[in-house]
């Protein structure tokens, strides 16, 4: 029988399917069913810190105009600050005490000091390792490419510099010079990155003329923005890679694996199918396996990378244009 461990951010895991961070991991219950399923490790909610300065906003909202208050703003800013960290602490704490698998947190914060905060207030919880969920919007008009590039690799230095557990680091695809950007913030430490982040779409209402969100879930057809990049980066970052985004069936699995991908983070197809969801997911990926006479991930992993190719121009532009100059209409 085939085996399934691999390792990822200096970690073995038992398995290549890892249950991203989402609404499913703030719940014990789900975590105990997807491990049961056959999940290798958990990647806790995020701790966001816009969802802790909403909360404040909305108690200044109901205090003003009252000016007795004004003097403990400061006050009420902390408290609610490490109410929530309280709150995810102890989502920690059952989480390790309840499960066997690797307990990730995971930190979403906007340009602040607070992503240091957070990250040595989780590991004191007792996590197995730190996800970073880093983006900055593009819409920031504020700050040029070069300035948010430059935060990334000062918030990355300074909690793998203070932290002593693997940190990860899930980006998005949004940087002006995408390769070159995923290989030096491999160099810094990190244990491992995620390619890549997946954000809601927006739609307009048209009977209401209002803006609504889109595919909150994602669908197989976006598992090819992170593939293309998994397959051009294996071997060529100094951490490991780890698959998000589309990957809905075996076959997308096993596609970010032989692309170079150490595990894959499913979230979606866990929300449409069940934790259970998770066992099929596995016994395809062993079919195919033994059907391949594969005894291990590592027999696989990164066959089909860029860097192994004796056409990387495969990889790029080549296939776009051989497809569209022969079409016809």
């Amino acid at each position: 029988m085939p085996k399934l461990s691999t390792n990822y951010a200096g970690l073995e895991l038992k398995g290549p399917i890892i249950a991203g961070s989402s609404g499913l991991t703030g719940s014990i219950e789900k975590m105990k069913e997807m491990e049961a399923a056959g999940a290798s490790a958990i990647i806790l909610k995020s701790i966001f810190e816009e969802e802790i300065d909403l909360e404040y906003h909305k108690m200044m909202k109901t205090m003003a105009p009252n000016e007795a208050y004004m003097e403990y703003l400061d006050y009420f800013d902390l408290r609610i600050k490490q109410n929530n960290i309280e709150k995810y602490i102890e989502l920690i704490k059952v989480a390790k005490k309840e499960l066997t698998i690797p307990v990730f947190g995971s930190i979403n914060c906007s340009y602040s000091h607070e992503w240091l905060y957070f990250a040595e207030k989780i590991e004191k919880a007792g996590v197995d390792g730190i996800e970073l969920n880093m983006f900055f919007m593009p819409t920031d008009f504020r700050r040029d490419s070069n300035e948010k590039e430059k935060i990334y690799f000062e918030i990355v230095n300074s909690v793998v510099k203070t932290v002593k557990v693997p940190v990860t680091l899930k980006i998005s695809h949004y940087f002006s010079n995408l390769g070159p950007m995923i290989q030096k913030l491999s160099e810094t430490g990190v244990k491992g990155i995620v390619l890549f982040n997946r954000f809601f779409d927006i739609d307009i209402d048209l009977d209401k003329k209002e803006v609504i969100h889109a595919n909150y879930l994602s669908n197989p057809a976006e598992i090819n923005m992170p593939l293309r990049w998994i397959s051009i980066m294996a071997n060529r970052v100094s951490t490991d890679l780890c698959a998000s985004t589309g990957i809905h069936t075996p076959e997308g699995i096993l596609k970010m694996i032989l692309s170079g991908a150490s595990a894959v983070q499913i979230v979606s197809a866990i929300y449409k199918n069940g934790s259970h969801y998770i066992k099929d997911l596995e016994s395809g990926v062993l079919s195919w396996m033994q059907k391949n006479g594969y005894q291990s991930i590592s027999d696989f992993k990164g066959l089909l990378s860029q860097s192994k190719s004796d056409d990387p121009s495969l990889y790029e532009r080549v296939q776009f244009m051989r497809y569209f100059s022969d079409r016809e209409l």
